[in-house]
C-alpha cells in the first residue's frame, strides 16, 4: 500500500552483496511504498566509494563515507585521503558510519577511538553530520562526542532513556530502527516517547534487523514505513506526523541536496 506521507530512510546499506541479485526491484518496491529517498553508508573506503557511485547513479539515493568501529584494525591509514576526497561529492552527505563496539569487539578500543575521534574531527571542519554507531560503549562514545563537539545522528539506536537525553543533550539526533518493533527492546521503547519531534529520524539498517513482521528476512527500505508505524504508536502520535517529521529532519540534518523541508 502506498504511503500516504513521504518518508526517508536514513541508514540502509545497499551496496550489500545480499542486494546484488536484485538491487534495482527493491529500489523500485521502495519507491512503491512510499519511501522517497534513502542513504546508502559506508563502512570502509570500498564500500564508501561504492556507496557514492550508486548515489550519483540513482537520484533516489545518497551516500555516507566512513570507517565502521569493526573496520578500524583492518583500516590502513594510508587511504585517509580517499574518504576526504569522498566526503567532498556532492551525493555524499556525511561522515561516517564511525563509532565504537564493545560488543563485539572487533578491533582494539584504542584503536576505535582514535578512529572515531578523527571522523569526529572531519565531520566539524567540513560541517558534515556525523553518523555514529554505539554498541555497549555508550560512556566513552560520549565522552568523545563531547571533547569534539560535532554534530549528527546516533543511528540504530539501542539505549534506554538516560542514553538517549545523553544523546539530546550533546546536540544529537536520535534514528530508530526496526528493533523498536521487537517486544523485547523494553528500554528502547521506553525511550521513544523521549526524542522530541525535531530530532528523530528513522531507519531500516538495511539488510539487518527487519521489522516485525519481517523479522528474520533480509530487511530494505520500504520496510522502514512499519518501524515509523511503531515509532508513532509508542509515542501516542499521529503515523502522517511522525512520517513528516522525521522526513523534515533528516533533510535539514544531512543538507539533502533535490529534497524540501
Amino acid at each position: 500500500m502506498q504511503n500516504p506521507t513521504p518518508l526517508i530512510d536514513s541508514h540502509a546499506h545497499l551496496t550489500f552483496d545480499r542486494f546484488d541479485a536484485d538491487r534495482d526491484a527493491v529500489l523500485d518496491r521502495m519507491t512503491a511504498a512510499g519511501v522517497e529517498a534513502a542513504i546508502t553508508i559506508g563502512t570502509d573506503v570500498d564500500s564508501s566509494t561504492a556507496a557514492a557511485a550508486l548515489a550519483e547513479r540513482d537520484p533516489r539515493l545518497y551516500a555516507s563515507a566512513g570507517i565502521h568501529p569493526h573496520q578500524a584494525d583492518a583500516f590502513d591509514d594510508a587511504r585517509w585521503d580517499a574518504l576526504e576526497a569522498l566526503w567532498r561529492r556532492e551525493r555524499v552527505v556525511a561522515v561516517g558510519e564511525t563509532g565504537l563496539d564493545y560488543y563485539y569487539d572487533y578491533s582494539d578500543r584504542g584503536r576505535q577511538q582514535a578512529l572515531f575521534r578523527r571522523h569526529l574531527e572531519a565531520a566539524k571542519r567540513l560541517d558534515l553530520p556525523v553518523v555514529i554507531h554505539i554498541r555497549d560503549a555508550f560512556d566513552d562514545a560520549f565522552r568523545l562526542m563531547g571533547e569534539v563537539g560535532a554534530r549528527g545522528v546516533v543511528h540504530c539506536f539501542t539505549g534506554g532513556p538516560a542514553e538517549c537525553a545523553a544523546a539530546l543533550a550533546l546536540g544529537y539526533s536520535i534514528s530508530l530502527s526496526g528493533i523498536v518493533t521487537f517486544k523485547s527492546a523494553k528500554a528502547l521503547r521506553s525511550a521513544v516517547p523521549g526524542v522530541p519531534d525535531d530530532r528523530l529520524l528513522v531507519e531500516t539498517d538495511a539488510p539487518f534487523l527487519a521489522p516485525t513482521p519481517h523479522r528474520g528476512k533480509r530487511n530494505e527500505p520500504a520496510f522502514v514505513v512499519r518501524t515509523a508505524e511503531e515509532v508513532a504508536r509508542l509515542r501516542g502520535q499521529d503515523y502522517a506526523a511522525v512520517c513528516a517529521a522525521s522526513r523534515a529532519n533528516t533533510v535539514r540534518l544531512f543538507g539533502l541536496p533535490g529534497l524540501g523541508a
